[in-house]
């Protein structure tokens, strides 16, 4: 039996992934915008291909050092069950999640910097709130993020043994374009793309709407895991 990675080692796996992450996010959608020619479509296009390839390396790689949460939301998951090896699970999960929002800021910084961009800018791009008329808008993207967030939990505790990676991958890239919201589903990302000011970024007003919304969906899918379950039985 192996020994557990010492936690050092798995919170710098944590920032460096989400880091990576939200690098790969953010720097495809800089780059998309300014080679799609206006085209939409196109743009999503390559933030998505950029994101999912990204992503299937990072859980690859960094998968057997931390989990490769690089996500909040996964993190207390994972915690609530007891699948952080630390004995102080609640220190851990505290530290793990401290790293995923630094590195979340480090990769959007690191992003700008290759574009020769402010390295932290806000966003100014609204998703969901208040507009100027006083009108509410955009619940349809809370909604989006609910079920992006449910979507992401549920494939990651019902993926087969050595397949999440994939999976996972091959979900966020569906998920980029069945959503309104193209699919943050993690409240590091939501941090992370309030410093890109492009269409891959969200407005500092529109983050708590998402984070909430991502708090509910990730309950959502646990319960739905859960539900289809296999039920234990007494011998």
């Amino acid at each position: 039996m192996s020994e557990p990675t010492p936690l050092p080692k798995q919170l710098l796996a944590e920032f460096a992934g989400t880091a990576a992450l939200l690098c790969a996010v953010i720097g495809s959608g800089i780059m998309a915008q300014r080679i799609s020619g206006g085209n939409d479509g196109v743009a999503l296009l390559a933030n998505t291909l950029a994101t999912v390839f990204a992503l299937y390396v990072l859980i690859e790689s960094l998968g057997p050092i931390s989990g490769a949460h690089f996500n909040p939301l996964v993190t207390l998951v994972m915690w609530s069950k007891g699948q952080l090896a630390q004995t102080n699970a609640a220190q851990a999960a505290t530290l793990f999640i401290a790293a995923q929002l630094s590195g979340a800021v480090a990769g959007a910084a690191l992003a700008n910097a290759m574009f020769e961009l402010p390295l932290l800018h806000f966003s100014q791009h609204l998703r969901g709130g208040w507009d100027a008329a006083g009108q509410f808008t955009g619940w349809g993207q809370w909604v989006a993020e609910a079920v992006a967030t449910g979507g992401l939990l549920f494939t990651i505790l019902r993926a087969p043994e050595g397949k999440a990676p994939a999976l996972v991958a091959c979900y966020i890239g569906a998920a980029y374009w069945f959503t309104a919201s193209t699919s943050f589903a993690n409240p590091a990302a939501v941090m992370g793309r309030m410093f890109s000011d492009t269409f891959a970024g969200i407005a500092p007003a529109s983050a708590l709407g998402f984070v909430l919304a991502q708090t509910v969906g990730a309950a959502l899918g646990v319960g739905l895991a859960q539900a289809l379950s296999p039920k234990k039985t007494s011998v």
